[in-house]
């Protein structure tokens, strides 16, 4: 009597558990898939469903951040939607339009925009920025290094913290990990106030991490891109066995505030504090560039970033140039690349020759080949390591920041990237790109077709797991 009570109960949970993939996952592929666990195994595939398959998180923040309406406050970064000059709008106002409809916060001009190459550019600039902080220093990284670059930023910010500025570093739970002793520790004995975002010790969760990289400082400049704090982005130093060459940014302007605002609904999530909406800059640079910050990450309704991917290859008309660590496109990002090298724009991909991830490489050459037959242009740059994000469209468009091309930025990961509507910031950036073309070898599709049969299954096989490397 017993085992049949606990049978039916299982079948029962198999059922509901089965039933909620139905109505809540969006991939059919992944909703057949656990429909499938939960049914043939009923309590085992029950547990693993609601373990791995359901995604718990949904920011308070959000919530709270309406309740308090910032985005009717706080001078420029909270203004109404800024007109663009007619040459830029005549250019971009398809991007502009799904950008405007798929994010909450409005583009603002009066930003300057510098571009920092590795950390022998962008920690010094860092470290003068929080040297220089009146009122608050908010730092969020997913990886913070307890070698000699982070122990400067620790110093930085202990001294921040000392003059009285309102200084706030969150660090993301499985990237502490990256480093011993792991900053917070040491952080907290200096006295600066640091939380971690999903620590493993509160649950395993090897998804769902905090991937932005985000300084704001006196809620008027702001640093973004791909940069952790740590040793391994020093590039120029040869004898440096994991030097990652790699691109920073620094924001000046009313966009500062929308990072600021990130980092705050972030901190609100990770510690439960209320405290104050963003504050009006201190300052105002009046640059040329109009920008928007676009936050993304699974607590979000639908893939923002990714939208704004599709709507920019949609809507080019002459080039696309790309540049990732990491590229495993789905379904709909590879033929949106399909198809715009088809319409007759010249699309281009660099991608690093070595990876620090192989499967990841693995995954994105059992994918070459397509674009390949269908003249999108793919590019290795050499050694070493090269972690650069950016998306280029038609010399105006600029999206930089800390997503990659693949799942797990675009669907698992918080990430932060900066809409940048700038021809000359474009122009600064495509340069950059053309240089490292120059230098990097062109794949042909000969030699994705030429690949040995056990590289071919073993790239195949990576791809499998393509949505969750």
């Amino acid at each position: 009597m017993f085992n049949l009570a606990l049978e039916t109960l299982l079948i029962l949970i198999g059922l509901f558990s089965a039933g909620h993939a139905l109505l809540y996952k969006r991939d059919p592929r992944a909703a057949l898939g656990w429909v499938a666990l939960c049914l043939l195994f009923p309590g085992v595939g029950a547990l693993l469903y609601w373990a791995f398959g359901v995604n718990r998180i949904r920011t308070r923040a959000r919530s709270w951040r309406r309740r308090r309406n910032w985005g009717r406050d706080f001078g420029a970064g909270r203004s109404p939607q800024t007109a663009l000059p007619l040459f830029l709008e005549e250019k971009v106002s398809a991007i502009r339009k799904v950008s405007d409809h798929v994010t909450d916060r409005p583009l603002v001009g009066g930003n300057r925009i510098a571009v920092l190459h590795n950390g022998e550019e962008a920690y010094p600039a860092m470290l003068e920025a929080i040297g220089s902080a009146r009122r608050s220093v908010y730092l969020s990284t997913y990886i913070f290094g307890a070698d000699p670059t982070g122990k400067r930023f620790i110093e930085a910010l202990a001294a921040a913290t000392a003059r009285g500025a309102d200084v706030r570093v969150l660090v993301d739970g499985l990237g502490e990990l990256y480093s011993f002793p792991a900053a917070p520790r040491l952080l907290k004995k200096k006295g600066v106030r640091v939380a971690r975002f999903l620590p493993l010790s509160r649950g395993l969760r090897l998804n769902l991490r905090n991937h932005r990289k985000l300084l704001v400082i006196d809620s008027s400049a702001g640093f973004t891109g791909g940069m952790n704090i740590g040793d391994r982005h020093l590039a120029a130093v040869p004898a440096n066995p994991r030097r990652v060459v790699d691109l920073h940014f620094r924001v000046d302007g009313p966009v500062a505030a929308q990072m600021e605002e990130t980092f705050l609904e972030d901190w609100r999530f990770v510690t439960g504090e209320t405290g104050a909406p963003p504050q009006a800059p201190l300052s105002s640079p009046g640059g040329g560039a109009f920008c928007r910050g676009v936050s993304d990450g699974p607590n979000d309704d639908f893939e923002k970033l990714r939208w704004i991917i599709l709507g920019a290859l949609s809507a080019a008309q002459s080039r696309v140039r790309v540049m990732t660590p990491y590229f495993i496109p789905d379904r709909a990002l590879l033929s949106a690349f399909n198809t715009a090298a088809l319409r007759g724009v010249l699309v281009e991909i660099i991608l690093p020759e070595r990876n620090n991830l192989p499967y990841v490489a693995w995954a994105a050459q059992a994918l070459l080949w397509e674009l390949l037959s269908h003249g999108v242009q793919v590019y290795y740059q050499p050694p070493p390591f090269v972690h650069s994000k950016l998306l280029l469209v038609d010399g105006v468009y600029t999206l930089v920041g800390s997503s990659n091309l693949d799942p797990r930025s675009l669907r698992l990961n918080f990430e932060f990237n900066l809409e940048i509507y700038d021809p000359d910031i474009a122009a600064t950036l495509a340069d950059h790109f053309d240089a490292v073309r120059k230098r990097s070898r062109r794949i042909t599709l000969a030699e994705m077709d030429g690949r040995p049969l056990p590289i071919k299954l073993r790239d195949g096989a990576a791809k499998l797991f393509s949505p969750y490397l």
